[in-house]
């Protein structure tokens, strides 16, 4: 086929890689202008950019797709097909209708539950045994176009949002050459979401961020690996902020009396945290503000954190 692609971040370069891999005539890639990034504020292009720039792909970078030339320009491509991975601009209705076949998105999650910027996050932190990718034909609305395919995969309790947006892309890449395959044949009935089962994955924030002790284990358990590695949850230990980036995959059982946030046992398997329900988390990774991710050895022997010492 020949496609017009737009995508951003790292999410969609497997995708990218996965339809010159399979043949298609890729006739221009499309992706946010370079935002400036690091102390020096310099601009730096994104994944997409760079992948389609190491590729020989053309790259386009407008600041919207509303303007009547940018239209006319997509148009002039004449693409069967445009496949849209995470792009981050708003595609228009003129937009949508320019390709001979639709515009084709990939989405990561199982929708039409977790629409919206943060599925991958939002299906760990609510708890969800399975999570996958669908992919779409675009419509109006946020992510409410009829599904083409969806593929799924379970989430255990070790996977954070880091490593399962990674498998998710590499999943999704591989449901995307195969459906476009399918939409070649003329062998994909497409299908209506049922609005009755949608749900919103709201971006995340740094408020959300902030562990409350008072929830019970699992919940912050599940907190923790959601907002890792953005935005990373936190607490205060000794009166000074500190990232909570890992934590181990079993739960334990608070001794008597031990409140909230309340250290009671601290060693290299992990510091063991009170919460509200009376289990405990164990922290296995942690960073104090200004210093480097420690895994719970080193932090242990740096910091001697003690038993009946809290995390706020």
């Amino acid at each position: 086929m020949n496609l017009v692609f737009a995508g951003t971040p790292a999410f969609a370069v497997p995708s990218l890689d996965a339809l010159v891999h399979a043949g298609h005539r890729l006739l221009a890639v499309y992706t946010q202008p370079d935002r400036p990034a690091g102390r020096g504020r310099k601009l730096l292009p994104g994944p997409v950019k760079e992948r389609a720039q190491s590729l020989g792909l053309p790259v386009r970078q407008p600041l919207t797709l509303k303007e009547i030339a940018e239209q006319e320009a997509l148009a002039a491509l004449a693409p069967d097909a445009m496949i849209v991975v995470a792009y981050g601009l708003i595609l228009p209705p003129a937009g949508l209708a320019i390709p001979r076949l639709g515009c084709i998105n990939v989405h990561a999650s199982l929708l039409p539950r977790w629409r919206g910027a943060a599925p991958i996050a939002r299906a760990i932190d609510a708890g969800d045994t399975d999570t996958g990718v669908t992919i779409m034909q675009m419509a109006a609305g946020l992510d409410t176009g009829p599904m083409l395919a969806r593929a799924a995969t379970p989430i255990t309790r070790s996977d954070t949002a880091g490593g399962l947006h990674d498998r998710l892309a590499a999943l999704g890449a591989n449901l995307l050459v195969e459906t476009l395959a399918r939409l070649e044949r003329g062998a994909i009935r497409a299908e209506l979401q049922d609005e009755a089962l949608a749900s919103y994955a709201a971006k995340l924030n740094k408020e959300e961020a902030r562990l409350d002790w008072t929830k019970n284990a699992e919940v912050l358990h599940r907190r923790i690996r959601a907002f890792n590695p953005r935005p990373v949850a936190h607490a205060r230990f000794r009166g000074k902020p500190v990232r909570l980036w890992e934590v181990a995959g079993a739960l334990g059982r608070a001794p008597a009396g031990a409140g909230p946030g309340e250290i009671v046992q601290a060693g290299t398997d992990g510091i063991h945290v009170a919460c509200g329900d009376g289990r405990t988390i164990a922290l296995t990774r942690l960073q104090l503000e200004g210093g480097k991710a420690l895994d719970a050895a080193n932090f242990v022997n740096g910091q001697r954190p003690a038993p009946g010492e809290r995390f706020d």
